[in-house]
């Protein structure tokens, strides 16, 4: 594909305006459409970015014939739709949690898989300034052997009828993150408290094991604040060094051992590409796009959001079993084929 590919978004929300965004501005795309569940704000959100707007999806394909589907729905109302873009037969950009049942999960792969669809997630956590680099430092050694890594992301809540919102749907980063930076998680072992809200566990902590026998945790929460400095950490540390990453895009600091010496990376001045978290999702649309032009696996497949809901699954078993559960270790996304 050399020409402009012609993209549609399904979803009329908050962070559904960012998919918008992209594909508007873009000289390489042309939004053609914009799909929604409510009829007014479908036509107020396609009005905005100069498009059309659809409340059915069969509709908007045939009209439009898209080469590209960006899916941005509230978190529980994945499935359906997701499924009937699959059996459209239309490349696919996700948003996560890829769903909350692994059933699901495995029947929306498997379908893609039997039409050779593209079907990608979008982890943009992966594409932060301070995740590449750190990346790159740990591929050259930085920090030696992982002895042990820690996530922590806490924030306001997004409520939804699951009691492991918080888990399946914001911690799914934590735990996509983790195995990118450390490789296969193991086993996990959790802790989780439904103290501020009867039945719903707004608050985690999950001691993992790594495939490589180094040990991590996992912390996050609905009871705390996007407005606190601080509110999501990754603290890789081995036997040669320490990376620190703070707030996903906002400082990366690495130190050998025995040196009080730090490295740190902090956004220049001009640099509000690698400044701002939104635009975390921007470079991975480069990805994603170069991917789909050369008839290659997207970046991030979905499988990695079947992966991360894995792993809250074994949490949950955890929990309600009051044992460590074992997780086979599977081969990174990015590196299957």
């Amino acid at each position: 594909m050399t020409a402009r590919l012609k993209v549609a978004v399904v979803g009329a929300g908050g962070w559904g305006e960012q998919h918008a965004r992209i594909f508007a501005q873009r000289p390489d795309t042309d939004l053609v459409a914009i799909a929604g569940r409510t009829e007014r704000r479908t036509a107020e959100r396609a009005a905005a970015y100069g498009t059309r707007p659809y409340t059915d999806l069969t509709a908007m394909v045939e009209a439009e014939r898209p080469d590209l589907i960006t899916v941005s729905l509230p978190n529980e109302g994945h499935f359906e739709p997701t499924l009937e873009l699959i059996r459209l037969g239309v490349p696919l950009l996700v948003e996560k949690p890829l769903v909350f049942d692994l059933a699901e999960a495995d029947k929306l792969i498997a379908e893609a898989a039997e039409r050779d669809l593209f079907f990608g997630i979008n982890f943009n956590h992966r594409y932060a300034e301070p995740v590449l680099r750190a990346r790159q430092a740990i591929a050259n050694g930085a920090i030696g052997d992982l002895v042990f890594a820690t996530w922590r992301f806490g924030g306001e809540p997004n409520f939804g009828t699951s009691p492991h919102a918080n888990l399946i749907e914001t911690q799914c980063h934590g735990f996509d993150m983790l195995e990118h930076l450390c490789g296969p998680i193991t086993s996990v072992a959790a802790q989780l408290t439904d103290k501020t809200r009867t039945g719903v566990y707004t608050t985690l902590a999950v001691a993992l094991g790594f495939a490589d026998g180094a040990v991590g945790s996992l912390v996050g929460s609905y009871d705390s604040s996007y407005a606190y400095p601080g509110t999501q950490l990754i603290e890789l540390n081995g036997t040669a060094g320490r990376a620190l990453i703070e707030d996903t895009v906002a400082r990366l600091t690495l130190q050998s051992v025995g040196d009080e010496t730090r490295h740190v990376w902090q956004a220049g001045y001009f640099n509000d590409a690698a400044r701002q978290f939104h635009l975390t999702f921007d470079r991975h649309v480069d990805a994603v796009l170069a991917a789909l032009r050369d008839g290659a696996e997207p970046p991030v497949h979905a499988r990695a959001g079947r992966r991360a809901l894995a792993l809250a699954m074994a949490v949950i078993e955890s929990f309600e079993t009051g044992r460590r559960v074992c997780v086979p270790a599977e081969v990174p996304a990015e590196d299957a084929s």
